[in-house]
């Protein structure tokens, strides 16, 4: 049996691996070079669930993520409730977990900071029996990101002005949506919606956060209502998560809760689960696992170490 300590399932169509040129072998190297023990599984011909359960079936006790936010999500998934920990290498466009978990977003001082890194137990989101990280949404905002994956990949300011022309285009046309909301208390009610969210713990309010969360074990999901969402609300939004002042916003309403399950006329519906364009069934049933999944955390001064 080979001896490692890390099991590293590599995407290197994703953002930031595509953008550097970065290889296996280059990976490989930047775990030599900090003392660390792997085994990069770079095989991006064999289907990603395949890689995931041959890292569980593994001698490794840590599995890595090295991609976007979709790899990180399918990989928590098979490891929630296991004895294995997950880590995470950065190499997509938003990488929202790392941030959460203070990891350094340039590849190799994440690297360097796995040696440093400690395991701590963070909740799961569940919706429908499938596990998310982040926040699902549903409504005009899975809409707008659909369209920016017709960009992908593409640079210039061509790309830029369209995506943004595309996306003042879906606001203006946006109708609101009817969505029933049952809580476990037995609660039903009517809203009439632009986008709801749900996600897991909550999103924090201070000058220069933006979606960012400093909790990931609270146990709670929080409902995100937006009941209109024009442009000139997208601006006003924006500037007050920058400066601190979001919750209060007359646009948005939130609640904690520890189950919702949220209705709509349509029988499929196309959301945003953690960062990826997908669709699911209605009705949307979400659940909470509370400290289900072991991940590698940075201490921050862990970080302000590597980063030195």
């Amino acid at each position: 049996m080979q001896d490692y300590d890390y099991y590293v399932i590599f995407n290197e169509r994703a953002g930031t691996a595509s953008a550097q040129g970065l290889t296996a072998e280059a990976l490989r190297g930047m775990f030599e070079d900090a003392g660390l023990r792997c085994h990069v599984d770079a095989r991006s011909d064999v289907p990603l669930p395949e890689r995931v359960g041959d890292a569980v079936a593994g001698p490794a006790g840590i599995v890595v993520a090295a991609g976007g936010d979709g790899t990180v999500t399918a990989i928590a998934e098979a490891l929630t409730g296991s004895p294995k920990s997950l880590a995470i290498l950065p190499l997509g466009t938003v990488n929202a977990l790392a941030k959460d978990l203070n990891i350094p977003l340039e590849i190799r001082r994440s690297v360097e900071a796995l040696a440093a890194g400690e395991p701590q137990l963070i909740d799961v989101g569940e919706v429908n029996g499938r596990t998310f990280l982040h926040k699902v949404v549903v409504g005009v905002i899975p809409g707008v990101a659909a369209g920016r994956e017709h960009i992908r990949g593409q640079s210039g300011i061509g790309a830029k002005i369209g995506f943004l022309r595309y996306f003042l285009r879906r606001l203006q046309r946006a109708r609101r949506m009817a969505v029933q909301i049952r809580t476990p208390d037995g609660e039903t009610r009517i809203e009439r919606v632009q986008s709801i969210a749900v996600a897991s713990n909550s999103y924090d309010e201070g000058l220069g956060q933006f979606f960012s969360r400093s909790s990931l074990d609270k146990g709670k999901l929080t409902l995100y209502i937006l009941r209109h969402l024009t442009p000139g609300d997208v601006i006003r939004l924006s500037v007050s998560m920058l400066l601190g002042h979001w919750r209060n916003d007359d646009a948005l309403s939130i609640e904690s809760v520890d189950a919702v399950t949220i209705t709509t006329h349509k029988g499929l519906l196309k959301v945003m689960f953690d960062g990826e364009v997908e669709t699911l069934h209605s009705p949307l049933e979400f659940s909470i696992r509370s400290k289900a999944l072991s991940v590698i955390a940075q201490p921050i001064a862990a970080v302000e170490e590597v980063v030195q």
